[in-house]
Protein backbone atom coordinates (compact mmCIF):
# COMPACT_ATOMS: atom_id res chain seq x y z
CA UNK A 1 0.00 0.00 0.00
CA UNK A 2 0.99 3.58 -0.64
CA UNK A 3 -0.14 7.03 0.49
CA UNK A 4 -0.29 8.86 -2.85
CA UNK A 5 2.43 11.27 -1.74
CA UNK A 6 5.10 11.13 -4.46
CA UNK A 7 8.59 10.90 -2.98
CA UNK A 8 10.53 11.80 -6.08
CA UNK A 9 10.50 12.23 -9.82
CA UNK A 10 12.46 9.42 -11.41
CA UNK A 11 13.45 9.03 -15.05
CA UNK A 12 13.08 6.13 -17.48
CA UNK A 13 16.54 4.79 -18.39
CA UNK A 14 15.58 1.83 -20.56
CA UNK A 15 12.62 -0.24 -21.74
CA UNK A 16 13.60 -3.70 -23.00
CA UNK A 17 10.96 -5.99 -24.43
CA UNK A 18 11.59 -9.63 -23.51
CA UNK A 19 9.66 -12.70 -24.68
CA UNK A 20 7.14 -12.72 -21.78
CA UNK A 21 7.62 -9.34 -20.12
CA UNK A 22 9.17 -5.91 -20.52
CA UNK A 23 12.08 -4.84 -18.32
CA UNK A 24 11.74 -1.24 -17.15
CA UNK A 25 14.81 0.43 -15.64
CA UNK A 26 14.40 3.79 -13.89
CA UNK A 27 16.80 6.29 -12.40
CA UNK A 28 16.06 7.00 -8.74
CA UNK A 29 17.71 8.43 -5.68
CA UNK A 30 15.47 8.81 -2.63
CA UNK A 31 13.40 5.66 -3.20
CA UNK A 32 16.61 3.61 -3.40
CA UNK A 33 17.11 4.16 0.35
CA UNK A 34 16.23 0.95 2.24
CA UNK A 35 14.78 -0.60 -0.93
CA UNK A 36 15.54 -4.27 -1.54
CA UNK A 37 14.85 -6.67 -4.39
CA UNK A 38 11.28 -7.88 -3.93
CA UNK A 39 10.00 -4.59 -2.48
CA UNK A 40 7.02 -2.76 -3.96
CA UNK A 41 7.41 0.67 -5.54
CA UNK A 42 4.60 2.75 -7.08
CA UNK A 43 5.64 3.92 -10.55
CA UNK A 44 3.07 6.46 -11.81
CA UNK A 45 0.79 4.86 -9.24
CA UNK A 46 1.29 1.29 -10.47
CA UNK A 47 2.51 -1.16 -7.81
CA UNK A 48 5.62 -2.85 -9.23
CA UNK A 49 8.13 -5.30 -7.75
CA UNK A 50 11.83 -4.42 -7.71
CA UNK A 51 13.71 -7.20 -9.56
CA UNK A 52 17.15 -5.55 -9.66
CA UNK A 53 18.86 -2.43 -8.33
CA UNK A 54 22.20 -0.66 -8.39
CA UNK A 55 23.50 2.59 -6.89
CA UNK A 56 21.32 4.80 -9.09
CA UNK A 57 18.50 2.70 -10.55
CA UNK A 58 15.72 0.18 -10.03
CA UNK A 59 14.43 -2.42 -12.49
CA UNK A 60 10.93 -3.90 -12.81
CA UNK A 61 9.37 -6.65 -14.94
CA UNK A 62 6.11 -5.54 -16.57
CA UNK A 63 3.53 -8.05 -17.75
CA UNK A 64 1.72 -7.38 -21.06
CA UNK A 65 -1.53 -6.66 -19.18
CA UNK A 66 0.22 -3.97 -17.10
CA UNK A 67 1.43 -2.29 -20.28
CA UNK A 68 -2.05 -2.46 -21.80
CA UNK A 69 -4.09 -1.32 -18.77
CA UNK A 70 -1.84 1.55 -17.58
CA UNK A 71 0.10 4.43 -19.08
CA UNK A 72 3.36 2.51 -18.50
CA UNK A 73 2.86 1.01 -21.97
CA UNK A 74 3.47 4.42 -23.53
CA UNK A 75 6.55 5.43 -21.52
CA UNK A 76 9.55 6.79 -23.41
CA UNK A 77 13.26 6.92 -22.57
CA UNK A 78 14.10 9.99 -20.39
CA UNK A 79 10.42 10.47 -19.46
CA UNK A 80 9.81 11.58 -15.87
CA UNK A 81 7.82 9.27 -13.59
CA UNK A 82 6.34 9.49 -10.10
CA UNK A 83 7.98 7.18 -7.54
CA UNK A 84 6.82 6.20 -4.05
CA UNK A 85 7.96 3.44 -1.71
CA UNK A 86 5.33 1.31 0.00
CA UNK A 87 4.11 2.27 3.45
CA UNK A 88 5.53 0.77 6.63
CA UNK A 89 3.28 -0.13 9.56
CA UNK A 90 3.14 2.72 12.01
CA UNK A 91 4.14 5.28 9.36
CA UNK A 92 2.14 8.49 9.12
CA UNK A 93 -0.25 8.58 6.14
CA UNK A 94 -0.40 12.03 4.58
CA UNK A 95 -2.54 11.30 1.49
CA UNK A 96 -4.99 8.40 1.43
CA UNK A 97 -4.57 4.64 1.13
CA UNK A 98 -3.56 3.76 -2.42
CA UNK A 99 -3.15 0.14 -3.54
CA UNK A 100 -1.31 0.66 -6.80
CA UNK A 101 -4.02 -1.26 -8.70
CA UNK A 102 -5.08 1.01 -11.55
CA UNK A 103 -8.80 1.11 -12.34
CA UNK A 104 -8.65 2.90 -15.68
CA UNK A 105 -6.67 5.31 -17.82
CA UNK A 106 -7.79 8.92 -17.96
CA UNK A 107 -7.04 11.49 -20.64
CA UNK A 108 -6.24 15.07 -19.65
CA UNK A 109 -8.66 17.29 -21.56
CA UNK A 110 -7.75 20.71 -20.11
CA UNK A 111 -5.04 22.24 -17.98
CA UNK A 112 -5.90 25.78 -16.97
CA UNK A 113 -6.02 28.26 -14.13
CA UNK A 114 -9.39 28.69 -12.42
CA UNK A 115 -9.80 30.93 -9.39
CA UNK A 116 -5.98 31.30 -9.25
CA UNK A 117 -5.51 27.53 -8.96
CA UNK A 118 -4.20 25.08 -11.56
CA UNK A 119 -7.05 22.82 -12.63
CA UNK A 120 -6.81 19.55 -14.56
CA UNK A 121 -9.95 18.28 -16.28
CA UNK A 122 -9.68 14.54 -16.93
CA UNK A 123 -11.92 12.26 -19.01
CA UNK A 124 -12.47 8.64 -18.02
CA UNK A 125 -14.70 5.92 -19.49
CA UNK A 126 -18.31 6.79 -18.58
CA UNK A 127 -18.83 3.45 -16.81
CA UNK A 128 -16.32 4.53 -14.12
CA UNK A 129 -17.75 7.98 -13.34
CA UNK A 130 -20.00 6.44 -10.65
CA UNK A 131 -16.82 5.81 -8.65
CA UNK A 132 -16.02 9.52 -8.44
CA UNK A 133 -17.20 11.25 -5.28
CA UNK A 134 -17.13 15.04 -4.99
CA UNK A 135 -14.54 16.11 -2.42
CA UNK A 136 -13.43 12.47 -2.29
CA UNK A 137 -9.92 11.20 -2.87
CA UNK A 138 -8.48 9.45 -5.88
CA UNK A 139 -5.01 8.88 -7.27
CA UNK A 140 -3.89 10.36 -10.60
CA UNK A 141 -0.56 8.80 -11.66
CA UNK A 142 -0.19 7.82 -8.01
CA UNK A 143 -0.80 11.36 -6.68
CA UNK A 144 -3.42 11.61 -3.94
CA UNK A 145 -5.85 14.34 -5.04
CA UNK A 146 -9.32 15.62 -4.13
CA UNK A 147 -12.12 15.66 -6.71
CA UNK A 148 -13.55 19.16 -7.17
CA UNK A 149 -16.14 18.64 -9.90
CA UNK A 150 -17.64 15.98 -12.16
CA UNK A 151 -19.78 16.28 -15.27
CA UNK A 152 -20.55 13.54 -17.77
CA UNK A 153 -17.39 11.48 -18.07
CA UNK A 154 -15.14 14.33 -16.83
CA UNK A 155 -13.83 15.18 -13.40
CA UNK A 156 -11.54 17.97 -12.26
CA UNK A 157 -8.85 18.32 -9.64
CA UNK A 158 -6.91 21.36 -8.50
CA UNK A 159 -3.24 21.12 -7.65
CA UNK A 160 -1.02 23.32 -5.54
CA UNK A 161 2.33 24.68 -6.83
CA UNK A 162 4.26 22.09 -4.78
CA UNK A 163 2.45 19.22 -6.54
CA UNK A 164 3.00 20.86 -9.92
CA UNK A 165 6.74 21.18 -9.24
CA UNK A 166 7.32 17.74 -7.67
CA UNK A 167 5.18 15.37 -9.77
CA UNK A 168 4.64 14.45 -13.40
CA UNK A 169 1.63 16.80 -13.56
CA UNK A 170 4.15 19.59 -14.10
CA UNK A 171 4.97 17.97 -17.46
CA UNK A 172 1.51 16.85 -18.54
CA UNK A 173 -1.19 18.56 -20.55
CA UNK A 174 -4.10 17.94 -22.91
CA UNK A 175 -4.18 14.47 -24.54
CA UNK A 176 -1.72 12.95 -22.04
CA UNK A 177 -2.73 9.67 -20.41
CA UNK A 178 -2.84 9.32 -16.62
CA UNK A 179 -3.42 6.29 -14.40
CA UNK A 180 -6.55 6.53 -12.26
CA UNK A 181 -7.15 4.63 -9.03
CA UNK A 182 -10.37 5.25 -7.13
CA UNK A 183 -10.42 5.38 -3.34
CA UNK A 184 -11.32 1.83 -2.37
CA UNK A 185 -11.55 2.61 1.35
CA UNK A 186 -15.03 4.08 0.91
CA UNK A 187 -16.54 0.77 -0.21
CA UNK A 188 -17.16 1.51 -3.87
CA UNK A 189 -17.91 -1.45 -6.10
CA UNK A 190 -15.66 -1.14 -9.11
Amino acid sequence: MFSGIVEELGKVISIAKQSRFTLLKVQAEKVLEDTRIGDSIAVNGVCLTVVDKDSSSLSFELMPSTLKLTNLGSLRIQERINLERSLKLGQRICGHLVYGHIDCIGIIRKRRFLQNNLCFEIAIPLTYIKNIILRGSLAVDGISLTVQKKLGNLFSVYIIPHTFKNTTLGFKGPSDKVNIEFDKSIGLSI
